[in-house]
């Protein structure tokens, strides 16, 4: 089969999938339940790591930023400026959506992975139970729901990282760096980049779960679907960041 053969094949056997996670569930509140451990699992649990990054990345822009504005024709408010559009617009939703790639994007399709080679999925099917669907859709709404605050919140610590940081090591002043986040804010560039981490979501969650179910064989396929998720899901974010940027800001 060719590359771009099986480049249509796996779109199309993507669809079927996205079909059968979306039909109607057998009964909601055992989905209900499985929601709320997801959303622990896939959204809370990666709290931590955003955070961390977030605080340190709005650092180093900052810092970067008040470097690369050295001339005297150039305000010093302009630090606070471009930090604030550099994190709203591109780190919080597309490089923390790629990080979020890897760590829950490998975890969902290891899970999945693991639990078809166990044949698992297989005892679901059998019991009656969609197991596409109640092992996916719970993923999808989990993330989907959750990433978008996971996302404000990074841009909020990002943004309050580089004004800490940013004072502390002299490159700005805190009156600068506020008047700079605050001038000429434009709050489309807000829902520009909730509607970015609503999309990229859905692609992380759909499809590592994607990859995971339709694994084969044993150990070493479940850690070659989870990579292969990985992969799969940055090269789409990259592509669906240009789409998307073309679309809402040009």
């Amino acid at each position: 089969m060719s590359t771009i053969s099986n480049y249509l094949y796996n779109i199309g056997k993507y669809g079927i999938f996205m079909k059968r996670v979306f039909s109607k569930p057998e009964k909601w509140g055992m989905y209900k339940r499985q929601f709320f451990i997801e959303v622990d699992s896939l959204a809370i649990g990666s709290l931590g790591i955003v955070a961390f990054i977030s605080i340190f990345m709005g650092a180093v822009i900052t810092l970067q930023s008040a470097f690369g504005f050295e001339s005297p024709w150039i305000p010093l408010y302009a630090v606070g400026v471009a930090s604030r559009d550099t994190i709203i617009l591109e780190l919080s939703p597309t490089i923390i959506s790629l990080i979020l790639a890897g760590k829950v994007g490998s975890s969902i399709a290891s899970e999945m992975g693991t639990m078809r080679v166990t044949e698992q999925l297989d005892a679901l099917e059998i019991m009656g139970v969609n197991s596409a669907a109640y092992m996916t859709l719970p993923k999808i709404l989990a993330c989907t729901i959750m990433f978008p605050f996971l996302i404000t919140i990074s841009m909020f610590l990002a943004i309050l990282g580089g004004w800490i940081f940013g004072v502390l090591s002299g490159a700005v002043s805190s009156y600068e760096y506020i008047y700079g986040i605050t001038h000429n804010f434009k709050v489309f560039n807000v829902y520009y980049s909730l509607i970015k981490s609503f999309i990229f979501a859905f692609l992380i969650s759909s499809v590592s779960s994607f990859y995971g179910y339709y694994t084969k064989g044993g150990a070493v396929e479940v850690a070659q679907s989870s990579t292969k998720a990985v992969v799969y899901i940055s090269v789409l974010i990259l592509v669906f960041n240009y789409i998307l940027t073309q679309l809402l800001l040009v």
